[in-house]
């Protein structure tokens, strides 16, 4: 198809998809109720809809005061009986997808539904969305003169008992339409292989010879990839390989600690990125400006917002609020109501908001990514402004990071123990760590005052890990790949340990 003709296409369904979009930037809350009510009418026949009497639930109040709040855990069971056939559970439609997911809090699998709705109401509209809001916002863009590189996960795709599971990227890969396999690379075939470190090269081979334009995956496992693209070419430069990449679509952890990293192996003022926010649950907010890395909350994919103040989670006072109450620079906690029959699910996200007209946020970690050994509140996001901060001022640079309280013994106070592997190692590596010191008490005043005098923290303990230990621990923990993580922080030392011994 012509490129003038694809940009008018997708200049027509732009002005026709922001008009519901200004719907829900006028009126959030009246959006977020009324997809709130439709989907109780249209599960109050399923086995959950009968328990809480939904067919009498006529407003939030109602909604919030008859059903819990619930976890993976609360879900397990029910989820494991759609998985085995049943139908009409939680959701009315059969659920035949089951996006795996072993995060890195819990060992053992989950088994997120996707329900057909879910698919083309929320994933597939969200891919959509954000190409309009990209184009809307860059109307030179050569986007649709090549293809999108995708890097998803490395998992196969199992049936059993008639449902399938398998890395929702998987999943979203199996059920594109065809055509949309002509502008992608690599081919499904190859984005689907299992073995990971086979997988990486056959993607380097297949994608070298393209006229890639984008690029579209998480952060720390792109980088791999680009990396391994640049030693296979022998280029300093990604632009030496793809002069047409205009624009990088990136989520799934935060891209701060490696900005610096990609801006190195794409050297040009004017390269995009572009921020989403999206898990196996659904697909929630969009990077809708060009100059600012807020993301616009979607409310009206399917999705219904309910929130969970930090300084209460976990709490005798706990409280959960709609997305009406929030306020801004809060933390925290994502509970949400979907159109895969999640209801009132803690997705484990913290998330705040840097506006509420509209309401744009950050994701700022997870609710058990954190260290709270001491009161000192320590989020993912002070810990990656801290690192990229240190690493700016010690012209060092980060491959990967863990860190975990050391715990109060006897007299000895506590402190926190940092394992860093460096691509580029500072070179005093106890000034590093006074820096980082220095720079987590400007961003946060709860460890400031434990540290204040040491009064109840020593400095933090940092320590330089070896090349590759990041990657290898993955590895052996059979997590290489697309959607896995490293855990960045930790309440306990079970990460940290485990990474020290293979790090001696």
């Amino acid at each position: 198809m012509p490129i003038p003709l694809v940009n008018s296409i997708a200049s027509w369904f732009l002005k026709k998809r922001f008009h519901q979009i200004e719907l829900f930037l006028k009126y959030p809350n009246e959006v977020q109720n009324e997809l709130l009510l439709d989907l109780i009418s249209t599960a109050k026949d399923t086995e959950i809809g009968k328990q809480y009497e939904f067919s009498s639930i006529k407003d939030y109040k109602t909604f919030a005061e008859r059903v819990p709040v619930s976890s993976y855990e609360d879900y397990q069971d029910v989820i494991e009986r759609s998985r085995r056939g049943e139908h009409n559970i939680f959701w009315p439609q059969p659920i035949k997808w089951f996006a795996k997911s072993s995060g890195t809090t819990n060992a053992k699998s989950k088994f997120i539904p996707v329900s057909s709705e879910s698919l083309e109401d929320c994933h597939y509209a969200a891919s959509k969305d954000l190409l309009c809001m990209y184009l809307n916002n860059n109307e030179d863009s050569q986007l649709f003169t090549g293809k999108s590189l995708r890097l998803g996960g490395s998992k196969e795709l199992y049936e059993e008992n008639g449902t399938v599971f398998g890395d929702l990227s998987a999943i979203l890969i199996d059920n594109m339409p065809f055509w949309a396999e002509f502008s992608s690379t690599p081919s499904s075939k190859v984005s689907l292989m299992s073995d990971w470190e086979h997988k990486m090269q056959a993607i380097v081979n297949e994608t070298i010879n393209e006229n890639v334009t984008s690029l579209a995956g998480v952060p720390s496992w792109m980088l791999v990839l680009l990396n391994n693209v640049l030693e296979t070419t022998g280029k300093n430069s990604v632009f030496d390989i793809w002069p047409n990449l205009e624009v990088y679509f990136h989520g799934g952890v935060s891209f701060v600690p490696y900005v610096d990293q990609y801006k190195a192996i794409l050297p040009k003022p004017d390269f995009r990125y572009y921020e989403i926010y999206n898990a196996s649950e659904g697909f929630f907010a969009i990077q809708d400006q060009n100059s600012s890395s807020e993301l616009l909350l979607m409310l009206d994919y399917g999705i219904f917002y309910e929130f969970i103040p930090m300084n209460t989670y976990g709490s005798e006072s706990e409280k959960v609020i709609p997305l009406s109450e929030v306020k801004i620079n809060k933390n925290y906690a994502v509970i949400i109501t979907t159109n895969a029959g999640l209801w009132r699910y803690k997705i484990g996200d913290t998330i705040r908001f840097t506006s509420i007209k509209p309401y744009r946020i950050k994701v700022s970690g997870r609710t058990k990514h954190h260290i709270n050994a001491f009161g000192e509140e320590l989020i993912i996001e002070n810990a990656e402004n801290a690192l990229k901060n240190v690493c700016q001022k010690t012209q060092s640079e980060i491959v990967d990071y863990t860190a975990a309280p050391i715990f109060m013994s006897g007299k000895e106070k506590g402190a926190h123990e940092w394992l860093i592997e460096f691509k580029k190692p500072p070179q005093d590596i106890n000034h590093f760590n006074q820096l980082l010191d220095t720079a987590l008490k400007s961003l946060n005043s709860d460890y400031e005052a434990k540290r204040f005098n040491n009064i109840t923290l020593n400095m933090p303990k940092v320590h330089i890990a070896r090349e590759r230990l990041f990657y290898d621990w993955l590895k052996h923990h059979n997590k290489l790949g697309g959607q896995h993580k490293i855990p960045r922080l930790s309440n306990n030392r079970e990460y940290i340990d485990e990474l020290l011994h293979l790090n001696s």
